[in-house]
C-alpha cells in the first residue's frame, strides 16, 4: 500500500512537472521568447533620411545633413567624475545662454541610476569631434539627421519646418506638413545584443531590417522668380508702411506656382524662436474680401451669359445706387452717366458694377462664383490650405447680391482669387495649382501632371475680357507705374476691412492682379498689402509692387515690349 501511494505521488509530480514544462514550452513559449530576448537584445530605431527639396533649377532649399546625440553613462561614472564632466561639456556645448544652467542640466542627467542617458541633441560634427578629443570617460554618439536650409527664411511658410513629437521627426505646415509621409521615409530596425550591464555586447549579434531614405521633391519653384518677388515684396512692405504682404505667381496654362511669398517671415530652422503667429501661410490660409479685383470676374460671368458688352452702357451710374436702404457710391464720389462696361472696369466703378450684377441675377451671379471656385479649397499641395464658406443663395439679400458685384461681403483666400483671374487668363480654364512637379524616390519617380477642374468662361469671353483688363492697365489710376511697351492686364483691388460690424475706412487691403503679356501670359501675379500706411490704395502700394515685378521678369523671360 504505502508503495501505490509513493507510485502515485511520482506519478502526480511527473504529471505536474510535464503540465508545467507543457504550458511553458508550448502554451507561453511565444511570450517567454520574447521576454528573453527583450532582456538579451536591445532595439534600436535606425532613423531614414528625409527627403530633399529642390528648386525647379535642382538647387537645393532644404535637405538633411548629419548631426550627433550626445549620451551619457552615468553607471560607468563616480560623483565626482559626474560634476567635472558635466563642467566640461557646459563650456564645449554653450551656444547661447546660461553656462551654469546648462551644467545643472547636464548634471541632473548624470545623475540617474541608468545605463544611458541623452544628454544634448542635434550635435554638430565639429562640435562632436572637439569632445573627442577632450577623451572623456563615459561618453557616446548616435548618428541622427538634422533638417537645415540653404536658403534661410526664403519660402518659410511655403516650406514649413521639422519639429520633434513623440513619434520623431515630423513636418509641420506647408510642404514639409503636407508631404511629411513621403519625406519622411520608413525607419529602420536594429537589435543589439546585450550583457548583463545593459552594454552592447561587439561580438554579438545584430538583426533588424535596413531604414528606406524620404522621397525627393522638385517643385515648380524658380529660384529667380523667388528672389526677384521676395525682393520686391519685402521693399514694397517696408515703403507703404504694411502690416503684412503676400504675393504669388503662377503659370496660368498649367496651374505650376512659380513663386510664392508672405512676410512677416521666420526662419524655419529655427522656428521656435519666432512666434506662432508667422507659422501660417496666408497665400493660402488668410482669407479676405477681394474687392475691386473681382468686378473682372463678375463682369467676365456678365460677359460669358451674353447679357452684357464691352460697349454696353449704365443706365444707373449718374449717381449713387440705393439698395435695401444703403447707398452704393464710387470709391472717389464721382459719376460719369452711360458709362460703358469697359469703362466701369477702367474706372472700378461701383455702380456700374451694381448693373452688371442686377443683369446676372442672384442664380448666375451665385453659380459663377461656385464655378470660379470660391467657397471650396483648390487642392494645393501645402498643409495648411483653408478655404472661407460661402453663405448659402437662400439666405442672400438684394444687399449681398449688390456687394458682392464689386467684392465686398465675400471672403476669398489669395490662391482662389489667382487661380481664378488664371483661368481668365488661359482661355476659360480654372486649373488645380500646384507647388511640387515631381516625387523622385528610390522605386521611381512620379510626375505631377496639370489638371484641368473645369471650364469656367468660354475662350472667346476670356478674350473680351482681356482687353478690358489691358485698358484698366493702360487709362486706370495705376498707369503712372506701367512698364512702357509691355501689354499687361490686370486690376486694383482695395477693399476696406470689417471691424466690429463695420468696415474701417482707414484699414484696407490693398491688391492687384493681373497676367502678362496679355496676348500670350506667361505668368499671371497677384499683390496683396495689409493695411498699407502710406496710402489706403491698392493702385498706389499693390499695383507698382506688380510692375516692378513683372519689368524684372519681363528681362528674365526675355520677352520683348510689343507696343
Amino acid at each position: 500500500m504505502r508503495i501505490y501511494f509513493v507510485k502515485v505521488l511520482f506519478l502526480l509530480m511527473f504529471l505536474t512537472i510535464f503540465l508545467r514544462l507543457f504550458y511553458w514550452q508550448i502554451v507561453r513559449a511565444d511570450e517567454l521568447q520574447a521576454k528573453a530576448e527583450n532582456q538579451r537584445f536591445e532595439n534600436q530605431k535606425i532613423e531614414s533620411k528625409r527627403g530633399n527639396i529642390f528648386y525647379s533649377d535642382g538647387t537645393v532649399l532644404a535637405a538633411t545633413k548629419p548631426a550627433f546625440l550626445l549620451y551619457g553613462q552615468p553607471k560607468l561614472l563616480g560623483d565626482e567624475e559626474k560634476n567635472r564632466l558635466s563642467k566640461t561639456l557646459a563650456k564645449v556645448l554653450l551656444n547661447e545662454g546660461d553656462e551654469k544652467v546648462l551644467q545643472e542640466e547636464l548634471k541632473l542627467a548624470l545623475s540617474q541610476d541608468l545605463f544611458w542617458v541623452v544628454l544634448q541633441k542635434n550635435v554638430s560634427f565639429e562640435k562632436r569631434k572637439e569632445i573627442e578629443g577632450l577623451n572623456l570617460k563615459g561618453l557616446g554618439f548616435e548618428e541622427q539627421n538634422k533638417r537645415f536650409y540653404p536658403e534661410g527664411s526664403s519660402s518659410a511658410q511655403m516650406l514649413g519646418f521639422v519639429g520633434s513629437d513623440s513619434k520623431g521627426d515630423t513636418g509641420y505646415f506647408g510642404l514639409e506638413g503636407k508631404y511629411n509621409g513621403e519625406l519622411k521615409g520608413f525607419t529602420g530596425l536594429l537589435k543589439i545584443e546585450k550583457d548583463a550591464r545593459g552594454l552592447p555586447i561587439l561580438i554579438g549579434n545584430f538583426l533588424g531590417n535596413p531604414s528606406i531614405p524620404g522621397k525627393d521633391l522638385v517643385l515648380n519653384i524658380d529660384r529667380t522668380v523667388q528672389f526677384i518677388v521676395e525682393k520686391n515684396l519685402q521693399k514694397g512692405m517696408e515703403k507703404y508702411g504694411a502690416k503684412a504682404a503676400s504675393a504669388i505667381v503662377m503659370e496660368p496654362g498649367t496651374g505650376a506656382i512659380l513663386s510664392m511669398a508672405s512676410y512677416p517671415g521666420y526662419d524655419p530652422a529655427n522656428f521656435d524662436k519666432f512666434s506662432k503667429d508667422v507659422y501660417k501661410n496666408s497665400v493660402v490660409a488668410d482669407s479676405y474680401e477681394p474687392g475691386s479685383t473681382f468686378k473682372v470676374l463678375v463682369m467676365s460671368g456678365a460677359i460669358n451669359e451674353n447679357l452684357v458688352k464691352p460697349e454696353t452702357q449704365c443706365d444707373i451710374c449718374s449717381g449713387p445706387v440705393e439698395v435695401g436702404g444703403y447707398k452704393i457710391r464710387t470709391w472717389n464720389n464721382k459719376y460719369l452717366p452711360n458709362l460703358t462696361m469697359t469703362d466701369v472696369i477702367i474706372h472700378s466703378d461701383n455702380t456700374g458694377m451694381v448693373f452688371t450684377g442686377r443683369k446676372l441675377g442672384f442664380d448666375k451671379i451665385y453659380s459663377y462664383i461656385e464655378n470660379f471656385g470660391f467657397g471650396d479649397i483648390t487642392g494645393v499641395d501645402l498643409q495648411d490650405e483653408f478655404s472661407p464658406d460661402i453663405r448659402s443663395k437662400d439666405s442672400w439679400k438684394e444687399i449681398d447680391l449688390t456687394t458682392a458685384s464689386f467684392g465686398q461681403g465675400i471672403a476669398v483666400t489669395p490662391i482662389q482669387m489667382i487661380r481664378a483671374v488664371g483661368a481668365l487668363a488661359n482661355g476659360g480654364n480654372l486649373m488645380e495649382p500646384h507647388i511640387v512637379r515631381e516625387i523622385k524616390g528610390v522605386n521611381g519617380n512620379f510626375e505631377i501632371k496639370p489638371k484641368i477642374v473645369r471650364q469656367v468662361v468660354s475662350e472667346a469671353t476670356s478674350k473680351v475680357i482681356t482687353e478690358m483688363m489691358v485698358k484698366a492697365v493702360d487709362e486706370g489710376e495705376a498707369k503712372f507705374a506701367k512698364p512702357k511697351g509691355f501689354k499687361i492686364a490686370g486690376k486694383t483691388g482695395t477693399a476696406q476691412i470689417p471691424v466690429a460690424g463695420y468696415y474701417d475706412p482707414n484699414k484696407t487691403i490693398a491688391s492687384f492682379v493681373g497676367f502678362a503679356p496679355a496676348d500670350n501670359p506667361k505668368f499671371v501675379m497677384l499683390v496683396r498689402f495689409d493695411q498699407p500706411t502710406s496710402s489706403i490704395f491698392g493702385s498706389e502700394t499693390a499695383a507698382p509692387t506688380f510692375f516692378e515685378i513683372a519689368k524684372e521678369l519681363f528681362t528674365y523671360y526675355k520677352i520683348a515690349p510689343n507696343e
